[in-house]
Protein backbone atom coordinates (compact mmCIF):
# COMPACT_ATOMS: atom_id res chain seq x y z
CA UNK A 1 0.00 0.00 0.00
CA UNK A 2 0.95 3.37 -0.73
CA UNK A 3 1.62 5.69 2.26
CA UNK A 4 -1.21 7.94 2.71
CA UNK A 5 -1.65 11.05 4.85
CA UNK A 6 -3.72 11.11 7.92
CA UNK A 7 -4.96 13.36 10.36
CA UNK A 8 -6.71 12.49 13.54
CA UNK A 9 -9.33 15.30 14.88
CA UNK A 10 -10.56 14.57 18.43
CA UNK A 11 -14.24 16.55 19.46
CA UNK A 12 -14.37 17.18 22.79
CA UNK A 13 -15.90 20.17 25.36
CA UNK A 14 -13.65 18.58 28.18
CA UNK A 15 -10.73 17.65 26.47
CA UNK A 16 -9.97 20.73 24.73
CA UNK A 17 -10.14 22.01 28.54
CA UNK A 18 -7.87 19.81 30.01
CA UNK A 19 -10.57 18.23 32.06
CA UNK A 20 -10.43 14.72 30.08
CA UNK A 21 -7.54 12.80 29.08
CA UNK A 22 -7.99 12.43 24.96
CA UNK A 23 -7.65 8.24 24.46
CA UNK A 24 -9.31 7.89 21.55
CA UNK A 25 -7.36 9.96 19.18
CA UNK A 26 -4.09 8.38 20.35
CA UNK A 27 -5.45 5.10 19.81
CA UNK A 28 -6.56 5.85 16.16
CA UNK A 29 -3.25 7.25 15.33
CA UNK A 30 -2.11 3.96 16.47
CA UNK A 31 -3.88 2.10 14.26
CA UNK A 32 -3.16 4.56 11.55
CA UNK A 33 0.61 4.13 11.77
CA UNK A 34 0.47 0.39 11.88
CA UNK A 35 -2.05 0.41 8.87
CA UNK A 36 0.73 2.00 7.21
CA UNK A 37 -0.65 5.76 7.19
CA UNK A 38 1.77 8.66 7.84
CA UNK A 39 -0.23 10.84 10.25
CA UNK A 40 0.52 13.97 9.77
CA UNK A 41 -1.96 16.22 11.87
CA UNK A 42 -3.90 15.94 15.25
CA UNK A 43 -6.00 18.60 16.74
CA UNK A 44 -8.04 18.63 19.97
CA UNK A 45 -11.24 20.62 19.80
CA UNK A 46 -14.58 21.42 21.40
CA UNK A 47 -18.13 20.99 20.18
CA UNK A 48 -17.82 23.28 18.35
CA UNK A 49 -19.29 23.21 14.58
CA UNK A 50 -17.58 26.22 13.02
CA UNK A 51 -13.99 25.16 15.11
CA UNK A 52 -14.65 21.40 13.54
CA UNK A 53 -15.57 22.91 9.82
CA UNK A 54 -12.29 24.87 10.04
CA UNK A 55 -10.24 21.78 10.98
CA UNK A 56 -11.65 19.72 8.62
CA UNK A 57 -11.27 22.51 5.43
CA UNK A 58 -7.83 23.30 6.78
CA UNK A 59 -6.72 19.15 6.47
CA UNK A 60 -8.90 18.90 3.17
CA UNK A 61 -7.58 21.73 0.82
CA UNK A 62 -4.45 23.55 2.61
CA UNK A 63 -2.68 20.78 4.21
CA UNK A 64 -4.42 18.33 1.46
CA UNK A 65 -4.20 15.10 3.66
CA UNK A 66 -5.64 12.15 2.18
CA UNK A 67 -7.69 10.27 5.05
CA UNK A 68 -9.65 12.75 8.08
CA UNK A 69 -10.61 11.02 10.97
CA UNK A 70 -12.72 12.88 13.62
CA UNK A 71 -13.28 10.87 16.55
CA UNK A 72 -16.47 12.79 19.37
CA UNK A 73 -19.57 14.34 18.45
CA UNK A 74 -21.59 11.83 17.04
CA UNK A 75 -24.05 11.02 19.76
CA UNK A 76 -27.29 12.49 20.59
CA UNK A 77 -26.40 14.92 22.99
CA UNK A 78 -26.60 18.83 21.59
CA UNK A 79 -23.25 19.48 21.59
CA UNK A 80 -22.48 16.78 19.61
CA UNK A 81 -22.44 18.76 16.19
CA UNK A 82 -19.24 16.34 14.35
CA UNK A 83 -21.75 15.04 11.41
CA UNK A 84 -23.03 18.39 10.92
CA UNK A 85 -19.84 19.78 10.08
CA UNK A 86 -18.90 17.35 8.57
CA UNK A 87 -21.69 17.45 6.13
CA UNK A 88 -21.31 21.28 5.79
CA UNK A 89 -17.69 20.77 4.38
CA UNK A 90 -18.50 16.89 1.92
CA UNK A 91 -18.96 17.20 -1.69
CA UNK A 92 -19.81 13.57 -1.85
CA UNK A 93 -21.10 11.47 0.64
CA UNK A 94 -19.55 7.80 1.05
CA UNK A 95 -22.73 6.72 3.40
CA UNK A 96 -21.35 2.77 2.92
CA UNK A 97 -18.56 3.74 5.78
CA UNK A 98 -21.01 4.79 8.38
CA UNK A 99 -23.54 2.07 7.40
CA UNK A 100 -20.83 -0.53 7.69
CA UNK A 101 -19.23 1.09 11.11
CA UNK A 102 -23.10 0.58 12.93
CA UNK A 103 -23.74 -2.98 11.44
CA UNK A 104 -20.47 -3.95 12.96
CA UNK A 105 -21.49 -1.68 16.30
CA UNK A 106 -24.69 -3.53 16.58
CA UNK A 107 -22.86 -6.70 16.81
CA UNK A 108 -21.40 -5.61 20.26
CA UNK A 109 -24.20 -3.34 21.66
CA UNK A 110 -27.16 -2.57 21.08
CA UNK A 111 -26.76 1.03 21.47
CA UNK A 112 -24.38 0.86 18.20
CA UNK A 113 -27.15 2.17 16.39
CA UNK A 114 -27.48 5.63 18.05
CA UNK A 115 -24.10 6.62 16.43
CA UNK A 116 -24.67 9.42 13.90
CA UNK A 117 -21.55 9.43 12.19
CA UNK A 118 -21.26 10.37 8.46
CA UNK A 119 -17.97 9.76 5.63
CA UNK A 120 -17.06 11.60 2.39
CA UNK A 121 -15.01 13.34 -0.07
CA UNK A 122 -14.02 16.26 -0.08
CA UNK A 123 -11.74 17.11 -3.34
CA UNK A 124 -9.28 14.40 -2.62
CA UNK A 125 -9.99 13.88 1.05
CA UNK A 126 -11.57 10.90 2.52
CA UNK A 127 -13.70 12.74 5.83
CA UNK A 128 -14.99 9.65 8.35
CA UNK A 129 -16.75 10.42 11.50
CA UNK A 130 -15.85 7.84 14.99
CA UNK A 131 -17.66 7.57 17.95
CA UNK A 132 -15.78 9.13 20.99
CA UNK A 133 -15.20 6.65 23.17
CA UNK A 134 -11.43 4.62 22.70
CA UNK A 135 -13.21 1.34 22.10
CA UNK A 136 -15.99 2.12 20.08
CA UNK A 137 -13.84 4.41 18.08
CA UNK A 138 -10.67 1.68 17.42
CA UNK A 139 -14.18 -0.77 16.57
CA UNK A 140 -15.47 1.28 14.20
CA UNK A 141 -12.44 1.96 12.43
CA UNK A 142 -11.15 -1.57 11.99
CA UNK A 143 -14.61 -2.67 10.65
CA UNK A 144 -13.96 -0.05 7.77
CA UNK A 145 -10.07 -0.25 7.44
CA UNK A 146 -9.67 -2.55 4.60
CA UNK A 147 -11.93 -0.68 2.47
CA UNK A 148 -10.86 2.62 3.00
CA UNK A 149 -7.45 1.72 1.72
CA UNK A 150 -8.84 0.52 -1.35
CA UNK A 151 -11.14 3.55 -1.52
CA UNK A 152 -8.32 6.42 -0.56
CA UNK A 153 -6.11 4.41 -4.03
CA UNK A 154 -9.15 4.70 -6.38
CA UNK A 155 -9.62 8.50 -5.01
CA UNK A 156 -6.17 9.14 -5.50
CA UNK A 157 -5.34 6.97 -8.81
CA UNK A 158 -5.74 7.99 -11.56
CA UNK A 159 -8.50 6.77 -13.94
CA UNK A 160 -6.78 3.94 -15.76
CA UNK A 161 -6.56 2.29 -11.90
CA UNK A 162 -10.23 2.29 -11.80
CA UNK A 163 -10.65 0.54 -14.99
CA UNK A 164 -8.16 -2.28 -14.02
CA UNK A 165 -9.84 -2.69 -11.00
CA UNK A 166 -13.25 -2.90 -12.75
CA UNK A 167 -12.09 -5.48 -15.51
CA UNK A 168 -10.23 -7.50 -12.71
CA UNK A 169 -13.92 -7.49 -11.05
CA UNK A 170 -12.55 -6.06 -7.62
CA UNK A 171 -13.70 -2.66 -7.69
CA UNK A 172 -17.62 -2.71 -6.28
CA UNK A 173 -17.87 1.46 -6.25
Amino acid sequence: MEKYTAAVITVSDKGSRGLREDTSGPALKAMLEDGGYQVVYTALVPDEKEQIVRELLACADEKEIALVLTTGGTGFSPRDVTPEATEAVLERRAPGIPEAMRAESMRITPMGCLSRETAGIRGRTLIINLPGSKKAATENFSAVIKAVGHGLAVLLGDSSDCAALQEGGEHHG
